[in-house]
């Protein structure tokens, strides 16, 4: 019976992510944007300066999607393209003050549809389920980082970093309050 349980794994963890995902839009509606410009606004928090190729990896979205996302952003005045210093191919993200209230009311709404999922869990329950996630993405990480550096013969491989908040599951991304038991916003900057 156990092992029937665990066959379920992955199709509960996917149609768990999907179900919080459709109640963070559901929430984000008043907020005229979608899952993945709330997420591309949330990465870009986090590392300005970022390229958009690096952003579109990181906010698991194409480039063409970016794009557009960007240019509205862009016209909405929340978001600006630099020149990269040292790739002039390359454009550097920043965002601007009128991003500040959109970027508050997003993260308003990630704690409130983080709360309604983690309803009825109390705090050790939360943190035992963020270390055991936390846990599982490492052993993926690395058995994929390991796979990637054998294929290519490169141990220093983009794939072989250790786990990081940054790199924390999908399902937690948008679990941004620095409350205990909660990952903190507060998260290194990734390189370009």
């Amino acid at each position: 019976m156990a092992t029937d349980r665990l066959r379920d794994f992955a199709f509960l963890v996917k149609d768990t992510w999907q179900l919080y995902s459709k109640n963070f839009e559901r929430h984000a509606l008043a907020l005229n944007m979608t899952l993945a410009q709330c997420k591309v606004l949330g990465h870009l928090e986090r590392n300005e300066g970022i390229s958009q190729v690096k952003l579109a990896e990181l906010a698991d979205t194409d480039p063409m999607t970016l794009v557009r996302i960007l240019d509205r952003m862009e016209g909405d005045g929340w978001v600006e393209r630099r020149a990269h210093p040292g790739d002039r191919r390359a454009r550097q993200l920043f965002l601007k003050k009128a991003s500040v209230p959109v970027r508050q009311e997003m993260w308003r709404i990630a704690d409130q549809t983080r709360a309604e999922a983690l309803t009825g869990l109390s705090a050790a329950d939360r943190e035992q389920l963020l270390s055991l996630l936390g846990k599982i993405h490492g052993n993926l990480n690395s058995r994929l980082a390991a796979a990637a550096s054998a294929a290519t013969g490169d141990s220093t491989s983009d794939d072989a970093r250790p786990m990081t908040k940054q790199r924390a599951p999908k399902a937690a991304a948008m679990n941004t309050s620095a409350k205990p038991g909660r990952l903190s916003r507060k998260e290194t900057k990734v390189s370009r």
